[in-house]
């Protein structure tokens, strides 16, 4: 008996070891990290395209999570397949996920499309949209249909309660491993076509009165209000009663279906929004109306505590919008993640400012073909930009998500008007413009706003910095002010379990005009200043 005990001891042991702790997301000093087997993890992560999750187009997926040197994919699982018939459950997609990921050796964020994808209802299994009268979509503000689920119905809520319960349940007993490390509830949850729903029922809420959780003086204030002890949703909230009404009870509902799946099975849990323009503060008749937009984000809060974090898809164009959408979900209770962004060049540059604020990972959105025939040198044509980056991010993942936990890293990204920038280093100031060149020469301009450049401060005089497309020169500042400077030493190389390995050591051209360039490829600098 003795024996056994020991042995089934050194199994536990094992298993614990194997497996690790469960993923969860923590804050400091109002910083965040997410942690997969107990340390920071940052996700160099890509979005399958939506339909593409089956196990028929998970070859291609695969294809390009490779080419792209990701380490999670975020793909969907889909309520219609999931539970065709009511109450029956199927789980073998989700199986072949976990199973296909382990081989591929990578982590899983998965999808929960269900109520909400893009706002409509759309995968619903057939027996739910078949009986419209249980489980209608709302009504506009003429009476007229809207191809959207409504959050006020009890029969939606139960069932997809019930269904994203038994999904937590499947993953709490087939993923001791932790292959999945997230999971989306919903899709850019919302309406397209109407600021709320308008039914009789609905309009019978909307005449009640607020919540009284959301008349706190300080979710009033958040959402620029004047502070009052009661009142219906047209009193206390004016113009944006409508929006704010709707998204109160779409959060509701995630809400519900969060902590329902969360106490089964307590991963971390998150929703994304569909954008609205950061900068004009524009009606909800220009945007799907109820989700988590940064104007809306305190009404989440409130009503979903279970949901850990909100995420903005980035699709808006131009560097001054996307920074105010990094800027604006970047919150002291809110972990900075986007899930989605446009599979364009120019988006590549954000990882860095994702990862300098601390972030815990990034995704572009539909990595493979989705079906279209494209050959592996398409695929990797297209992905190249951010392969790049997760090439070199990859083997210093663990470091750079410390790194920015702890607050030591800085970023810029090249704006649309190609202006120099700079960053703050404590006794230093690192200068950066944009543009490329070698030695001494006159640096060309940038054909298209790419460049970027990140720098981990180390100590006071020793930095890792990365870039491309721009050139970097330091000036004495603070207790260094007036000194003599020069670099002790640069080395080119990669970070490897946990240490810089070193390639060469860049001197004469490569540093002596002030500083080293960084070309189109992505290269980890090692840079030990000196005063004299």
């Amino acid at each position: 008996m003795k024996i056994i005990a020991v042995w089934f001891a050194f199994i536990l042991l094992t298993v614990g070891n194997s497996f690790g702790q469960i993923p969860k997301i923590i804050e400091k000093n109002g910083r965040h990290a997410l942690l997969v087997d107990g340390k920071p993890f940052l996700m160099l992560g890509g979005q399958a395209h939506n339909s593409s999750g089956w196990p028929g187009m998970m070859p291609q997926v695969w294809q390009a999570v490779e080419a792209m040197h990701m380490n999670t994919l975020e793909v969907p699982v889909y309520w219609e397949q999931i539970e065709a018939q009511p109450g029956h459950f199927d789980f073998s997609m989700i199986n072949t996920l976990l199973v296909q990921a382990r081989v591929h050796k990578v982590h899983l964020v998965l999808l929960w499309f269900a109520t909400w994808k893009n706002g409509s209802n759309h995968y619903m299994p057939e027996w739910m949209k078949r009986d419209a009268a249980k489980y209608p979509n709302i009504t506009g503000k003429n009476g007229q249909p809207v191809d959207s689920p409504s959050p006020m119905v009890k029969a939606t809520l139960e069932a997809d309660i019930k269904a994203f319960t038994a999904v937590m349940q499947y993953l709490k007993g087939a993923d001791a491993q932790h292959t999945v490390i997230m999971v989306q509830v919903e899709n850019e949850s919302g309406a397209w076509g109407s600021v709320r729903d308008y039914s009789a029922s609905a309009q019978k809420l909307f005449e009640g009165n607020v919540p009284l959780e959301l008349l706190n003086p300080g979710v009033l204030k958040s959402l620029n209000v004047p502070v009052v002890t009661g009142g219906t949703w047209q009193q206390v909230f004016g113009d944006r009663a409508d929006e704010y009404f709707q998204a109160w009870y779409v959060a509701r509902f995630i809400g519900q279906v969060a902590a329902a799946g969360k106490a089964v099975y307590p991963l971390p849990l998150y929703v994304n929004a569909a954008l609205r323009d950061p900068l004009t503060n524009p009606m909800a008749t220009n945007y799907e109306s109820g989700g988590p937009t940064d104007n809306v984000i305190p009404i989440w809060k409130v009503a979903a505590p279970a949901i850990d974090l909100v995420a903005p898809d980035i699709y808006l164009p131009g560097s001054e919008r996307v920074l105010k959408v990094i800027d604006l979900y970047d919150r002291h209770d809110n972990a900075l993640f986007v899930p989605e962004a446009a599979l364009i060049p120019d988006n590549a540059k954000y990882l860095y400012e994702v990862i300098a604020r601390g972030g815990i990972g990034f995704s572009p959105f539909g990595i493979d073909d989705n079906g279209a025939g494209a050959t592996k040198a398409e695929i990797a044509e297209k992905l190249a930009p951010f392969a790049q980056e997760y090439e070199m991010a990859a083997p210093m993942m663990r470091e750079l998500a410390e790194w920015g936990f702890e607050g030591k890293i800085k970023a810029v990204v090249e704006h649309d008007d190609h202006a120099e920038q700079t960053i703050d280093l404590g006794a230093w100031q690192a200068v950066i413009s944009f543009g490329t060149g070698r030695g001494g020469e006159a640096a060309r301009p940038n054909a298209q706003p790419t460049g970027k450049l990140m720098i981990v401060k180390l100590d006071d005089n020793k930095f890792i910095i990365t870039g491309t497309h721009c050139h970097v020169t330091f000036r004495p500042v603070g207790k260094n002010l007036g000194k003599a400077w020069e670099y002790l030493k640069v080395e080119e190389g990669r970070y490897e379990n946990g240490s810089f390995k070193l390639l060469r050591i860049l001197n004469g051209d490569e540093t002596d005009w002030g500083g080293p360039r960084f070309g189109a490829a992505t290269t980890v600098l090692q840079a030990t200043l000196i005063t004299r």
